[in-house]
């Protein structure tokens, strides 16, 4: 766009009148081509009736939310609290800026859907003893810790969560507000894709407890092309389970991955930007890392033995387009 730009004016001062007109005119063309352009690979057409194509989420039935169900539109707090209960298949539009300070909890067999523009402010959302829930496009920030996490997902299976925009601020306190997007009490089948977390004290804790081992080792969860920016700490934290992390960003975190009580993480083609520990282990987690770009961080987590998740419904980016695709896609990006 600035290079467009110089062109325009320098034509200015090296043409004639009429050549610089023509010449103006085919910079003007050249500049709305790139214009839409760049709008096309910004905002991408989605349907409400997409199911999980990617990562754990596939396995066990699939996950397809409320796929082919009814469709309702909601702009309170109300109106979006009562169409998302009960286990009836359902998909639920968010329009316009819903506040609050509560936790709205999701049903089974749902797809709730934030349209372009539409947010949540101090409004969370929990996934609790359900099964079959997609959460996708919803831009949610500041949920104090009083009402939950900004998403929660406890004691489910088959959720996938896609294009989301989870934050808050780091000027508070630590515990002002609780995790981003939390996954615990024996989580299965989870998929977290093309997600933008950021500006957080605690991003994203799998497994809660260090004496939940009995229902944590079932956890399985697949973190692909997601944005972690600005955050403190979490980015995840895996205690007992399985995680596969794949074409991620990390950027401008003081922490980096963090793999615990025999949690065994598959870390594969993502990118670590100013991180310090890319990978860690504290209580003896393990990783194995393969084609990441590191940035000069480190690795110190034990290598484990998870080499290959059991499904096929992943695909590594080079690890060198890993940065501009992620930052350029991630977040509230979809139009429906």
């Amino acid at each position: 766009m600035h290079a467009l730009a110089d062109i325009l004016l320098s034509s200015q001062a090296f043409f004639a009148p009429k050549t610089r007109t023509t010449t103006m005119r085919t910079a003007f063309i050249a500049i709305t081509i790139y214009l839409l352009a760049a709008s096309a690979a910004i905002v991408k057409r989605a349907s409400v009736n997409d199911v999980a194509t990617v990562g754990y989420a596939t396995l066990n039935g699939g996950t397809s939310g409320g796929s082919g169900g009814p469709t309702t539109t909601v702009s309170t707090l109300d109106a979006l609290t009562s169409a998302v209960a009960g286990t009836a298949k359902k998909i639920v539009l968010i329009s316009g800026t819903i506040t609050g300070n509560a936790v709205v909890k999701i049903g089974s067999n749902t797809s709730l859907i934030g349209k372009s523009g539409s947010a949540l402010v101090g409004v969370g959302l929990r996934v609790l003893n359900e099964k079959n829930v997609i959460i996708r496009n919803v831009k949610i920030s500041k949920v104090l810790a009083s009402a939950g996490d900004a998403i929660g997902v406890q004691a489910s299976s088959q959720v996938w969560v896609d294009h989301a925009d989870l934050s808050s601020d780091r000027s508070h306190d630590k515990d002002f507000y609780d995790g981003l997007l939390d996954l615990t009490h024996g989580i299965t089948g989870v998929t977290i894709t093309n997600s933008f977390l950021r500006d957080h004290w605690k991003a994203s804790l799998v497994g809660h407890s260090d004496s939940n081992g009995a229902e944590d080792t079932v956890i399985t969860v697949t973190f692909a092309n997601n944005y972690w920016r600005n955050l403190n700490s979490r980015t995840p934290s895996l205690r007992f389970g399985h995680a596969h992390i794949y074409n991620n960003l990390f950027e401008s975190n003081s922490d980096g991955l963090n793999t615990r009580d025999g949690a065994q993480m598959l870390v594969q083609n993502n990118v670590f930007v100013n991180i310090t520990n890319a990978i860690k282990s504290t209580d003896g987690g393990f990783a194995v890392a393969t084609g990441n770009d590191f940035g000069g961080a480190t690795n110190t987590a034990p290598t484990g033995s998870f080499t290959s998740p059991p499904y096929s419904a992943f695909s590594l980016l080079p690890v060198s387009s890993v940065k501009s695709t992620v930052s350029g896609g991630a977040g509230q990006t979809l139009s429906f």
